[in-house]
């Protein structure tokens, strides 16, 4: 199927399933969408806390960074919902059972692997180049990222501090860092917002976690689209 009939199928599909919400809830949809990005993706390593990870995820959703991609090589853990807060339903999540497959997956998608670690030779936060898209990469409070990741980074990046503490919770952290990047992508002339083919993809999306017996309602636009 080539990607134009594709694409008119899936706007169909779009068109159909929005008929079944609420015109404020489609317009709220829109609305979102125009601020989401995957020009920044966000990478949590085997954080041992799972409240933490359920935070960070709730930063992507509330600042607009679409994916989550969350590495469980040491500690597999379910989300928390409870603070995640209906964030798991409005960002995608990808899961990696080892380090080198996280960056060899956000590589093969053109992102540079950025690490964040007071550590190293850091970019401060706000001198940090935003053009390319990048890979964000968080460790633990208590041991930081593995030298995996911060042998194949290609950026590193900290938040300026000036008090004692060297560290921050990888959930104020990550706050702290996509709500920087995310407000100056914007400001920018950087291409960060969704295609057409990825808004359309997300809409859907979202209608289907919407709808109650989205399989059944699938099922009847399939038919009708077979008596045409």
């Amino acid at each position: 199927m080539n990607i134009s009939k594709k694409l008119f199928q899936d706007l169909e599909y779009l068109e159909y399933l929005e008929s079944f919400l609420t015109e404020s809830r489609v317009e709220r949809f829109k609305e979102v969408l125009v601020n989401r990005t995957k020009h920044i993706t966000v990478v949590a390593e085997d954080v041992y806390q799972l409240h933490n990870t359920s935070a960070v995820m709730r930063s992507c959703e509330v600042f607009g960074v679409q994916e989550l991609r969350v590495i469980e090589q040491k500690f597999g853990k379910r989300i928390d919902k409870e603070i995640a807060l209906g964030a798991e339903k409005w960002v995608d999540i990808h899961r990696y059972s080892t380090v080198q497959s996280s960056i060899d997956d956000v590589k093969s998608k053109g992102y540079q692997i950025v690490a964040t670690t007071p550590h190293v030779e850091a970019n401060h936060l706000e001198d940090f180049d935003i053009t390319k898209p990048s890979a964000i990469f968080f460790g633990t409070e208590k041991t930081g990222l593995s030298p995996e990741i911060i042998e194949q980074a290609d950026a590193y990046i900290k938040i300026p501090m000036v008090g004692f503490t060297e560290s921050l919770n990888i959930s104020v952290s990550a706050a702290v860092i996509i709500q920087n990047l995310t407000t100056r992508i914007r400001q920018s002339n950087v291409s960060w917002q969704l295609t057409e083919a990825e808004l359309i993809e997300k809409r859907i999306d979202w209608a289907r976690k919407s709808i109650k017996d989205i399989d059944f309602v699938t099922a009847r636009f399939l038919e009708q689209k077979q008596e045409l």
